[in-house]
């Protein structure tokens, strides 16, 4: 694949530059600066003829991976896009916010740095839609068949493209006002500027799938018009059920989950009218002390979301040790590595503290001035706390970052009927379908949190599914099966 010696020729992975802090601050532009396709080539040149590419395992999608580099390499970037497109609605989302487990598992990685996929991956969808490539594809036949698809986020969008391009009425609901779902107000614009989701939403109008913003399906709509309407449905509203941290003080005034902070600052990127007359949005990091509680990417976002609003103080906490700097033993090659990492808000500044457990929030007239917490260690397979370790620090802001339980219960998912996994999941058969006909789930409504890549592959399945209840057979691609997610 690509030149056979290339991994010998260039043996580190290189990858764009992230623009000056100081610089990036400043804006809410994406961080990282243009990448010449002569850099590209270089880096798709390490690819290597490895005979079995581990990469394809370790990618959700099944992504075609050393047939895009080797195309890359060969300056074949038309025919790479078409190869990438067959496996993947949206690389322009995937190429910006996946962790990359393809290039955990590269062979190359074994000894040295693994082929830089996802960078590739970014640089074939962007310079495709630079070069025009990025066309309607329009179904074929029209089946006379009608699909509600519940929720716009990744999963429900690639559900919703498949079904559209095999000849069926797709509407796609969501009950925010814009189309989306955690894409548009969950991610942050210098993660994702928001372009990228308008312009492929262009391209899914244009085949023909129709959406409707602002819909709470279950309450603007009911399930009975919902089932009544349409001869599928297909349910992917996301694990949206913040965890919470019920200890003494967390009825406080500035103490929020993460998804009630982060989509302000989305808006505010947007243009909607929603300052005050300071200038801020209703909740904002300006000039406070602000902690977060939870050390994952939902953490991250919120710390580079501060940075940017001009917090005073920023210390991020995670009740986990701190990873090795290199793979952990515990997770070998060509598994997902446990090693520490440092993402473009972490090297913007606050403190990163491991090892450590909140016990109290304190306040003053109803609102939250400090919190009071200790360090832990882990004893067979529990937290301990370390004795004389407690401390207290100062709070105007506590972000709550701990992940997500599942899907909201009450509502549509009750009214619906569906059966429930001992997880609190939408369980679901190997077609995707739920435990009431004609009803389908994919991704984190079904599988629980977990990565883009799996919301985008199993919105694809989950369209197969949906395809073969209605038709009784279907051409649309299956690459996975619908295992829950792992626990974390």
């Amino acid at each position: 694949m690509a030149d056979p010696r290339g991994f010998l020729k260039h043996t580190s992975k290189e990858l764009p530059a992230r623009r000056p802090v100081p610089l990036r601050l400043k804006d809410w532009k994406e961080v990282y600066e243009d990448f010449s396709h002569e850099k590209l080539q270089d880096q798709a040149s390490r690819c290597m003829d490895c005979g079995i590419p581990f990469c394809h395992n370790g990618c959700p999608l099944g992504n075609l991976i050393p047939e895009w580099n080797d195309l890359v390499y060969k300056d074949r970037w038309r025919d790479g896009i078409e190869r990438l497109h067959a496996t993947n609605n949206f690389p322009e989302f995937t190429g910006r916010l996946c962790p990359a487990p393809c290039e955990a598992s590269c062979v190359l990685g074994i000894n040295q740095d693994p082929v830089t996929i996802k960078q590739v991956e970014v640089e074939l969808i962007d310079n495709a839609y630079d070069q025009g490539w990025v066309v309607p594809k329009m179904p074929d036949v029209q089946t006379g068949k009608k699909v509600a698809v519940v929720g716009s986020g990744p999963a429900g969008l690639a559900a919703a493209q498949q079904l559209t391009r095999a000849g069926h009425t797709v509407t796609v609901f969501e009950r925010a006002d814009r189309i989306g779902g955690l894409l548009r107000y969950g991610i942050p614009e210098f993660k994702m500027e928001k372009r990228h989701i308008d312009r492929r939403l262009e391209q899914m109008a244009a085949e023909g799938t129709q959406f409707r913003p602002g819909v709470n399906v279950g309450v603007d709509i009911t399930v009975a018009q919902l089932r009544l309407n349409y001869d599928a449905v297909v349910l992917a509203g996301g694990a949206t059920a913040a965890r919470d941290l019920p200890i003494p003080g967390r009825e406080l005034d500035g103490i929020h989950q993460a998804m009630e902070f982060l989509p302000w600052a989305n808006r505010v990127q947007l243009g909607d009218d929603v300052l005050d007359e300071n200038g801020q949005p209703p909740i904002t990091a300006k000039d406070k002390h602000v902690i977060i509680i939870g050390g994952g990417d939902t953490g991250a976002d919120c710390l580079g979301t501060s940075h940017r609003q001009g917090a005073a103080s920023i210390h991020q906490f995670e009740i986990m040790p701190r990873p090795p700097e290199t793979r952990a033993d515990s997770t070998p090659w060509p598994t997902y590595p446990l090693m520490f990492r440092v993402s473009s808000a972490h090297e913007e500044g606050g403190d990163r503290v491991f090892s450590v457990n909140t016990e109290e929030f304190t306040g003053v007239d109803g609102r939250v001035t400090a919190l009071r917490a200790h360090e832990v260690k882990m004893n067979a397979g529990k937290f301990e706390k370390v004795e004389g370790t407690d401390f207290e620090l100062k709070a105007d802001l506590v972000l709550l970052a701990m992940g997500f339980v599942g899907p909201e219960k009450e509502g549509l998912l009750t009214k619906l009927g569906v059966e429930l996994t001992d997880r609190g999941n939408v369980s679901r058969d190997n077609n995707f379908q739920s435990s009431v006909p004609g009803v389908f789930v994919a991704g984190d409504m079904g599988r629980g949190q977990s990565l883009i890549v799996w919301a985008i592959a199993e919105g694809r399945a989950a369209a197969a599914g949906v395809d073969r209840y209605l038709m009784g057979k279907t051409a649309l691609p299956v690459v996975i099966k619908p295992t829950a997610a792992p626990q974390r």
